[in-house]
């Protein structure tokens, strides 16, 4: 079957001019030794590799064999212009289902091209993949049956709270707790769905994790008035693309393409697509309003994060 033809939508300067980009390289040195770059290896097998979460609702996330979300559209437009940069004609995305465990081992082995899910940058993780500018800024709440009295994280003293396993959500967690003098049980799911589920079966009296997946995992529930989310945020998480370190120019084609988008708006056009307007499978709402924190991120781009 011949490969689809893919075209970018929106022109890509053949030069791209340094004046007024900014552009932070990724942390120096392959990813791997003697590994292949992502680039030369798009080159070659003129396939883009997508690496998608299951249930990371309205991010990236997947309804049958349909990969869908505000962090996959993006990367699309990423792929298209990673595609325009190497002059191919013919070329496709492939689609590969990672985990909070196992992104960062994908992008390392050269398994995916690039992780578009709902991943944090921090100074850790660039030991390991690079990053892109944020295109989200999500902060760290906390999930409760509504038939709870819970409003604040100190309502949890002594209780098991989940979150799930590689995330950033584990640590912020216990720090929150020592920073508070709470004595919390932390308990780490397999993935979100297994850390809601425990919340509704009681096993957890709460589930930790981004604020916009724990809203995401409400409205996908049978019945969403049975969650609520409360706390204040406990961290604050940019949310970015990662690929393979050691690919200055993937970086700077990937940080000029999201800096089109945002100048265009059309970063803000898919904002409200899959964070304002209904949104498969079941056409449910997230009613998020841009919060300020990204609005105003967006007016001054960087992949500068201090932590």
């Amino acid at each position: 079957m011949p490969q689809p033809l893919h075209r970018p939508s929106m022109p890509l300067p053949v030069r791209l001019r340094a004046a007024g980009l900014a552009v932070l390289m990724g942390a120096p040195g392959a990813a791997l030794a003697g590994a292949e770059d992502t680039l030369a290896r798009i080159q070659r097998t003129q396939v883009v590799t997508i690496g998608h979460r299951a249930e990371s609702v309205p991010l990236s996330y997947a309804v049958g064999d349909r990969v869908m979300g505000y962090s996959v559209d993006i990367c699309r437009q990423l792929a298209a212009a990673i595609a325009q940069e190497l002059g191919l004609k013919q070329w496709r995305i492939a689609y590969r289902q990672v985990s909070s465990a196992n992104r960062f081992d994908a992008v390392e082995r050269g398994e995916i091209d690039l992780e578009c899910g709902s991943t944090t940058n921090t100074a850790a993780r660039r030991e390991r993949v690079a990053f892109t500018i944020p295109h989200f800024i999500a902060s760290s709440r906390l999930l409760v049956r509504s038939d709870r009295p819970h409003e604040r994280i100190e309502d949890l003293n002594g209780a098991t709270v989940a979150s799930t396993a590689g995330t950033t959500n584990v640590g912020s967690l216990a720090r929150e707790a020592v920073l508070k003098g709470l004595h919390l049980k932390v308990i780490e799911a397999a993935d979100h769905a297994q850390g809601v589920a425990w919340v509704l079966s009681g096993r957890a009296e709460a589930f930790a994790m981004d604020d916009v997946l724990l809203y995401g995992l409400r409205a996908s529930a049978p019945r969403p008035d049975a969650l609520k989310v409360i706390g204040k945020p406990i961290t604050i998480e940019p949310y970015a693309i990662a690929f393979q370190r050691g690919n200055a120019r993937l970086k700077r084609v990937a940080d000029a393409t999201l800096r089109q988008l945002i100048a265009s708006r059309e970063l803000h056009r898919l904002y409200e697509r899959w964070f304002v307007e209904p949104i498969p499978p079941n056409n449910v709402r997230l009613d998020m309003r841009m919060p300020h924190l990204l609005a105003d991120s967006l007016k001054y781009p960087t992949d500068y994060v201090p932590r």
